[in-house]
């Protein structure tokens, strides 16, 4: 049942996940470039998303709850700006963690980050580090805008243009024009494959959360075919009503109670304009 409540959690705070950055799979699919090999499919980097919604500096904080019990917080942050294939690029951080109850009995130290174009709003590369009781699992990949192909493991699989991760997906939809009723369509990757994500812009509403009272956008993403989000369970997203679009709570039902994501603290970040 722990081994459950743990997975649980993680598959809640993934959404707001994180990853060490790296650097090595864009210069292979420029040395085959450069050898004669086929041209790119498409130059893609032209895209430009705008963004008002977050920037280098912001810092979200959460407690993770289990119904009323609280186990653990989490962290989401935009720890700066790194240059990457020569381009400017967010460096995102999250981490979730048990708190000293749960932990003495199941800790989690869990960390992701994620490297996010500026203009384009893609991630070039992604590290998910998990540490659950004695599990443990270590995973990376790096994504090939020329050729639309992601490096992950020993496979080189083939993708939509501007497939996001696990984190990215988040902050890609906050540049998004939420309007009720709609919904928005993303390719995601996650651990080795392609999932249709469709993002449901559900409602508005008002929520008072530790971190205050806030007018909301609810989204409930679902995913096409099993994974993070599937069908059968059900994940809320409440965001601000505003152009930051802040995640201040986020709802998982499972079997038994539900598991939550609670904004307690927040840090805004630089506007930016490139």
């Amino acid at each position: 049942m722990l081994k459950k409540f743990a997975a649980s959690l993680i598959i809640l705070t993934i959404i707001c996940a994180s990853a060490y950055f790296s650097y090595f799979a864009l210069a292979s699919a420029k040395a085959q470039s450069d050898s004669g090999q086929a041209a790119p499919k498409s130059d893609n980097l032209l895209r430009y998303i705008p963004n008002d919604a977050f920037g280098p500096g912001e810092k979200l904080s959460y407690d993770i709850n289990y119904g009323f019990i609280n186990a653990g917080y989490a962290t989401m942050e935009v720890a700066g700006l790194v240059d990457y294939n020569k381009r400017p690029c967010f460096h995102i951080i999250s981490t979730a963690n048990s708190n000293k109850f749960f932990s003495s009995f199941y800790r989690v130290e869990d960390r992701v980050e994620s490297i996010v174009d500026v203009d384009a709003m893609f991630s070039w590369h992604f590290e998910k580090h998990l540490r659950e009781g004695s599990y443990r699992s270590d995973r990376e990949h790096d994504y090939d805008p020329f050729f639309n192909r992601i490096y992950f493991e020993d496979d080189t699989i083939e993708v939509a243009p501007f497939t996001q991760d696990a984190l990215s997906v988040l902050y890609y939809i906050r540049t998004q024009d939420l309007k009720v009723g709609q919904s928005i369509y993303v390719d995601n990757f996650t651990d080795g494959k392609v999932y249709p994500l469709q993002v449901n812009v559900l409602r508005k509403e008002q929520i008072k959360v530790k971190a205050g009272r806030f007018d909301c956008i609810v989204v409930e993403p679902l995913l096409q075919s099993p994974g993070i989000f599937k069908n059968e369970g059900k994940l809320t997203v409440w965001l601000t009503d505003d152009r930051l679009k802040l995640p201040v709570l986020m709802k998982s039902k499972v079997i038994v109670g539900s598991i939550s994501a609670e904004l307690t603290g927040y840090e805004l970040g630089e506007i930016l304009d490139f």
